[in-house]
């Protein structure tokens, strides 16, 4: 009898709702107006007292086959836009489309359905797996979830990522504590990839490993996407990462898109000053090459309050008037560069 379990069989969810094939380019996942707010405080009866605006209207795309890098200062909204894109965190308002299918308005086993096709690498690899579970447990829980094998088919199925990874076999049996922060972010990214998913949100996957892994796991994660055709969302706070693995850039401040374009073209040509600050304080190799700093004055405004006009007019040396008073809308211009700045606008089609 086969170890491998028909959906069918098991009233999966598998059998339900899966998004169709989506052409390699062609849009996968689609936000639009995406919005994610938390009440503060517990005022009287209970009324919250201010809401925090996190996610403040956001509408972007991800291809078949690409990576849009998601960048930003720590508190822009960049971990919560992808947790609310997976539903780990209900959206406020907005709409999330994953190859057609409308992902807020699914439930129930047509979520669970979904979720097969949407995974997250989390950020801390210390912290992400259970100490409790051997190796082999945590990266078969999403296949026997969704009912994909069982017994002998199962344990080969594990085996087979964990190589896939650059992991061994014989690690099924040991637990998180016996690996290193590259070893079990390796063990993070076989359990993505155990239930067959197309679209795969990449939360600072890096940022806790030292440099001489970072490195490692990044070509595998590129290594991955070649061979399985995966989609991914990666967000960080390090452009060097993100020009390394990305084919388009997203620069986030206060929750919204402030820049997007594809990633030779953004660090050629970056139009808003939110992005040239950034890309200032990007560390060079070279020595005999002193970039000019752009020092931001100020603080990050609070997005309990944030600032009318343009969020980041605050902290930026080119503001004026009509930054102060009107929401500079994000418009596209040539070679798909969209800027949101009065002063500073996309460059001409």
């Amino acid at each position: 009898m086969s170890d491998v379990v028909s959906p069918d069989a098991l009233g999966s969810a598998a059998s339900h709702v899966v998004a169709p094939p989506v052409p390699a380019g062609a849009p996968l996942v689609e936000v639009r107006g995406l919005r994610k707010d938390y009440p503060i405080g517990g005022g009287f009866l209970g009324r919250a007292r201010a809401t925090v605006h996190a996610v403040a209207g956001v509408d972007l795309t991800v291809r078949t086959g690409e990576t849009l890098g998601i960048v930003g200062e720590s508190g822009s909204g960049k971990s919560t836009l992808g947790r609310c894109i997976l539903r780990l965190t209900e959206p406020t308002a907005g709409s999330v489309s994953f190859g057609g299918r409308d992902v807020l308005a699914l439930s129930g086993r047509d979520l669970r359905a979904m979720r097969r096709e949407m995974q997250i690498v989390f950020q801390d690899p210390y912290a992400s797996l259970n100490p409790r579970m051997r190796i082999g447990a945590i990266v078969a829980e999403g296949i026997e979830i969704h009912g994909l094998a069982r017994g002998a088919a199962k344990r080969a199925r594990v085996h087979e990522l964990l190589e896939k990874v650059g992991l061994r076999p014989e690690h099924y049996d040991r637990y998180p504590h016996e690996f290193s922060g590259g070893q079990r972010q390796r063990v993070g990214i076989a359990r993505a990839l155990a239930v067959g998913p197309r679209f795969i949100v990449a939360d600072e996957p890096v940022s806790a490993l030292d440099v001489s892994i970072q490195a490692q796991v990044l070509n595998l994660l590129r290594r991955l996407q070649d061979e399985m055709h995966l989609a991914y969302l990666f967000i960080s706070h390090d452009l060097r990462v993100v020009a390394h693995v990305s084919h388009r850039v997203a620069v986030m401040y206060l929750g919204k898109i402030v820049e997007q374009a594809p990633v030779a073209e953004l660090y050629r040509n970056p139009r808003h000053p939110y992005t040239r600050a950034l890309l200032s304080a990007v560390p060079v190799p070279d020595p005999r090459r002193r970039p000019d700093r752009i020092r931001l004055g100020g603080d990050v405004p609070s997005p309990v309050n944030p600032p009318t006009g343009c969020a980041f007019h605050p902290r930026c040396p080119y503001a004026e008037d009509r930054c102060r008073r009107d929401v500079p809308p994000l418009i596209e211009g040539a070679e798909e560069h969209a800027v949101a700045c009065h002063v500073f606008p996309a460059p001409p089609r």
